[in-house]
């Protein structure tokens, strides 16, 4: 589907992939990119002439249409450069979450088989034995720093070069990232995100969230994460808007910035918002420039939205995966505090239905099924995994998205929970955000995840893993009546474990896979 193969059309659309050549020829000296890690400003025009230079380097190494780069590395504007290079040539982009293991590393090295590795100088320790294994012919170190035999990028994108970039005709089919999602279980896949996927996600964000070429966002995401480049960073390229370039994670420093660069959105996770509402500076941060704060990767309990809303602010949540989008709805503002946990109505290009996880027809209004997405904003699926394509996209382009859903009698969509993560007790289906949310309202509790675990009496029962407000104390006892006085009996878990911390991934969400090992 959405196949313009070799159409006249397609090739004469030689801008596709080109993100930072188009933009450059409309607003050349416009701010694109504030590198706050290295305290730098970009223009798009800047940023072209970059990708330009990367471009001519990679065709030099033997890189042509097709070939996968492979980057490991933390936020950097060299990260940037390679997505706007690889668009231009039609290469693929490959990043790899930096929270992998050796191990995880080379079989994903080995399926994706990339042509070049590009790594952060932060991460050579983690690197060398890949190095030392030669499963890759070139190993090129990124920033100024410079280790034996090894180019830094800069200045390899520092040589003059007077030929001409050989730009070939590039579809929306071809695959422009390979982005690997870490699934609740077993090996990671590799998600292929067609150009048409890039272009379309960032047409259904300008047009439904109103974004506009004077908005500021610090990105909070990951560079390999389907946030990093496709919440806003390339439909703000496409507005031509203003993108801080944020490093990891700090609370202080992001609301430093908010108020320094008058950030109009902010996007990030729900840990990400609930640390920077515990910060000491968060009542006294200035969020005037804010137009909206918008929480995704995971529902978000309202008491951290309450936060916000006590500073007068807009706050609502998103929904999205790696595989459609990953943005999906817009919920409007004279709703959120009507309907504060709905995710809202559809982006103007995506169809949408809830099935029956066992039938899949389409279930009543009010009831509970699996979400199913469709669009021109769909992935072109798993690379080197045929059958697991097979089980996500049906055969007339609807995606299985994993998540339960429901519709209230306004139409409006509320996200009930993964459905690897429903369990069933006793023949009760029973969803673990339902009675998060009622943990997080606990005046002693911090975070808050709950699974399912084997019982030999009720087939599964569920677990709670719970962190406390710093000087709060409170027990297993008192937490299971508080839940008995708000929940039916069958829905309190039948275990709770107190503990300092609980895992996160590089996005801070919290990972429930680790929780019971």
């Amino acid at each position: 589907m959405f196949k313009d193969g070799e159409s006249s059309i397609s090739k004469e659309f030689l801008w596709i992939g080109d993100w930072a050549g188009r933009r450059a020829s409309l607003t050349p000296n416009r701010e694109a990119i504030f590198d706050n890690i290295e305290k730098k400003i970009y223009t798009y025009k800047e940023l072209d002439i970059r990708a330009n230079q990367l471009a001519r380097v990679l065709l030099d190494h033997g890189i042509s249409k097709g070939d996968r780069i492979a980057v490991f590395s933390t936020n950097r504007i060299e990260c940037i450069d390679l997505f706007l290079a690889t668009g231009k040539i039609g290469a693929i982009l490959v990043p790899f979450n930096v929270r992998l293991s050796i191990q995880e590393l080379e079989y994903l090295i080995k399926k994706t088989k990339p042509s070049i590795f590009f790594y952060d100088p932060k991460l050579e320790s983690q690197v060398t034995d890949i190095k030392n294994k030669n499963l890759i012919a070139n190993n090129i170190v990124m920033g100024e720093k410079i280790i034996q035999n090894d180019p830094t990028t800069r200045q390899l994108m520092k040589k003059v070069s007077k030929s001409e970039i050989e730009k070939p005709i590039i579809n929306f089919e071809d695959p422009h990232l390979i982005l690997f999602t870490g699934g609740t279980t077993g090996l990671p896949k590799g998600a292929v995100l067609s150009h048409r996927l890039i272009f379309w996600n960032s047409i259904n964000t300008i047009v439904s969230w109103s974004l506009n070429s004077e908005d500021i966002q610090p990105l909070l995401f990951p560079l390999f994460h389907t946030g990093g480049w496709n919440v806003l960073l390339v439909p703000f390229y496409h507005l031509g808007a203003k993108t801080i370039l944020m490093g990891d994670f700090n609370p202080e420093e992001t609301l430093k910035i908010i108020d320094k660069e008058s950030c109009t959105i902010v996007i990030g996770v729900p840990t990400m918002f609930h640390t920077m509402a515990n910060s000491p500076q968060f009542n006294s941060a200035n969020l005037d420039s804010v137009r909206i704060f918008i929480s995704g990767g995971a529902p978000c309990p309202i008491t951290i939205m309450e936060n916000y809303w006590a500073r007068n602010k807009t706050f609502k949540m998103g929904y999205g995966l790696t595989e459609v989008g990953p943005n999906n709805f817009y919920l409007p503002e004279k709703f959120i505090t009507q309907k504060p946990t709905s995710v809202g109505l559809p982006v103007f290009h995506c169809d949408m239905k809830i099935v029956d996880t066992k039938t899949n027809k389409i279930v009543k209004q009010g009831e509970v099924g699996e979400l199913l997405l469709r669009g021109p904003h769909i992935f072109s699926g798993y690379w080197d995994e045929p059958e697991e394509t097979k089980k996500t996209i049906e055969i007339d382009g609807w995606v299985h998205t994993g998540d339960l859903a429901k519709q209230d009698e306004d139409n409006y969509y509320y996200i009930v929970g993964r459905r690897k993560e429903m369990y069933i007790s006793g023949g009760e289906n029973i969803y673990p955000v339902e009675i998060e949310e009622l943990l997080f309202k606990h005046p002693s509790i911090d975070l808050a995840a709950v699974i399912g675990v084997p019982d030999e009496k009720w087939g599964e029962v569920g677990k709670a893993f719970i962190t406390l407000k710093p000087g709060r104390a409170t027990s297993s006892e008192e937490i299971r009546k508080y839940l008995n006085e708000r929940l039916a009996r069958y829905k309190v878990p039948k275990f709770f474990e107190i503990r300092d911390s609980l895992p996160t991934s590089a996005t801070g969400k919290i990972l429930k896979r680790e929780l019971d090992r």
